[in-house]
């Protein structure tokens, strides 16, 4: 069998994910999200997806898009975000929303992929995380039509912990600076975010790479990714790879540096 996994473009690679697909997404806010991916499946046309990714992109960027459209019906995240259109769509009950601790997030996606069906954690406890009640979909009228279950807690070590369920997922979409065609990855600074635990939850996994080099030439210490976890790699073009945006760009003035003035001495 081939270990070759090079598919030239983003539109054949998305082109089999069905209606009603679960996807990991990776990325942080902009930082690492799959842009292309997520733009070949939106042209591809699925529908009624659920969508695990830390948050929903912004308006009119990334996740936002699919949001706009539509094409998502439920998402497991750990925020809101910046993007207005997803807190509406959830207010006005157009949209199911499991909003789950930062950390949990990536555990779960994590454990998913190693094969591990759940596990215990403080986190959450003594709240609505562990005892129910968090609304994960509105009625129109703006009553909670479907609240979060209660969840198992057990005494561990002394520690009260929560049990959180394992993600699996039909897709994942990531994003990496460098893989091989063998689909090992490398990720770039804090690019890497929830790249490497998507990747590891999909149970097909699409990674777009900024550059693609030959099986051999990533030293073996510097794989995040191994490609055992990777069935499809894309090379993006240099003008692609170039594409990264950012939510807010904050800068301050410049402050000003006096020229100093010839040397003089005393005498």
């Amino acid at each position: 069998m081939s270990l070759d996994k090079v598919v030239a473009t983003p539109a054949p690679a998305v082109a089999d994910i069905a209606d009603g697909s679960s996807v990991a997404v990776g990325g942080f806010g902009l930082a690492g999200i799959p842009w292309f991916l997520i733009e070949a499946l939106l042209e591809q046309g699925a529908g009624d997806l659920t969508v695990v990714s830390n948050n929903c992109g912004v308006d009119g960027a990334g996740l936002g898009l699919l949001l706009e459209r539509g094409r998502i019906s439920r998402v497991i995240a750990s925020y809101v975000g910046e993007n207005k259109e997803f807190a509406r769509q959830y207010l006005a009950g157009e949209l199911t929303v499991e909003l789950t601790p930062q950390g949990t997030l990536a555990e779960r996606l994590r454990a998913g992929g190693a094969g591990i069906g759940a596990f215990f954690t403080p986190t959450g406890v003594g709240t609505l995380v562990s005892e129910g009640g968090l609304p994960w979909r509105y009625a129109p009228d703006g009553t909670v039509a479907v609240a979060s279950p209660a969840k198992e807690v057990r005494t561990i070590q002394g520690r009260d912990m929560v049990l959180e369920e394992a993600i699996v997922t039909d897709v994942a979409l990531v994003r990496a600076a460098v893989a091989d065609r063998a689909g090992n990855c490398v990720f770039h600074a804090s690019a890497r975010n929830f790249n490497p635990v998507a990747a590891m939850a999909g149970r097909l996994t699409i990674v777009e790479a900024e550059q693609v080099v030959e099986v051999g030439e990533l030293a073996p210490d510097a794989i995040h990714l191994p490609g055992v976890f990777v069935q499809r790699v894309v090379p993006l073009t240099p003008e692609q790879a170039a594409r990264k945006s950012i939510e807010k760009r904050t800068t301050r003035p410049r402050e000003s540096i006096a020229t100093p003035g010839p040397a003089t001495s005393t005498p």
